[in-house]
């Protein structure tokens, strides 16, 4: 019977896999977004090795070149070749972006499993300081923590971080509560295991696939997010190539210059455009109810 069982199984996962790789071989824009994202992972990973400049080296007998085959994307104001800091500059954007969706999947994820198991004053408790986070606007809370900690990236990594994690929580917290009363969970308890073991062993694999859904979601606006406050001054300063940050130096060159500006912000609306479709893909390879979880965020 357990071999019958395990067939069964294996069986049941060669489906479930054929039948996402039949939904993405039909899904044009999912593609589209895998398609964008590696090629910025592979630009990120390669770019800075193979390229001929430095990234904050000045030239100023180059300075505000327009395209050309040894500048593809023109140079600055300061004669730096701007391919080459947009290159650097998704290292910065990718670094961060993971950082801050791990720190905030880490917190919200285990904030969400406690509240949700446990119950009582405890869910209570922590579900009321959910509730306070999400009533303000995200990058409004985020721009007054980074704008009192000062400028720099770490603060705009702690302050993305600090008020994001609270949608990770609300659904983790959702998938809890109608699991905890399944069979494979009073059948756990029965068997004398501990709550920390149950929460761990037995829940936690099932709220993955939903929260990686948000984390995919979640990249493309912390990437928005951390463009945003470095625009304003909060974020990297120079001669960092960050996205941001090239924003906010080129804009005053807008009418001689237009690649100081359409450089940066085309890197910005294809990357977040890109995560977003991909975690859309995701997200409805995903079960009904997951899907309906994740639109109630």
């Amino acid at each position: 019977m357990s071999d019958r069982a395990a067939n069964s199984r294996d069986r049941q996962q060669v489906n479930e896999r054929q039948e996402w790789t039949d939904r993405l071989a039909t899904d044009r824009l999912g593609q589209f977004g895998i398609g964008v994202v590696l090629a910025l992972l592979v630009l990120a990973a390669l770019g800075p090795v193979v390229s001929p400049y430095d990234p904050v080296e000045q030239d100023l007998s180059n300075r505000l070149e327009s395209p050309s085959l040894s500048h593809p994307f023109g140079t600055d104001q300061l004669g730096r070749d701007v391919l080459t800091r947009l290159v650097h500059g998704a290292r910065f954007s990718l670094g961060i972006a993971v950082a801050v969706t791990t720190v905030r999947l880490i917190m919200g994820t285990a904030v969400g499993l406690v509240a949700g198991y446990a119950g009582g004053w405890i869910d209570e408790a922590l579900m009321r300081l959910v509730d306070i986070l999400l009533a303000f606007p995200g990058i409004v809370l985020a721009l007054v923590i980074a704008g009192i900690l000062g400028p720099s990236l770490v603060n705009v990594m702690l302050a993305l971080a600090v008020v994001g994690w609270a949608s990770y929580a609300r659904l983790v917290r959702s998938s809890v509560l109608s699991l905890r009363e399944r069979e494979f969970v009073s059948a756990a308890r029965l068997l004398g295991r501990s709550r920390a073991h149950i929460a761990i062993r037995h829940l936690l694999p099932n709220v993955v696939a939903p929260v990686v859904v948000l984390a995919t979601l979640d990249i493309g606006s912390v990437i928005l997010g951390t463009a945003g406050l470095s625009f304003l001054g909060l974020g990297a300063q120079p001669p960092t190539p960050e996205w941001g940050t090239m924003l906010a130096s080129g804009r005053s060159y807008l009418r001689q210059a237009w690649w100081l500006v359409n450089a940066p912000g085309l890197c910005i609306m294809l990357t977040v455009l890109g995560f977003n479709l991909l975690g859309d893909s995701l997200r409805e390879m995903l079960s009904p109810t997951q899907t309906a979880q994740m639109e109630e965020l």
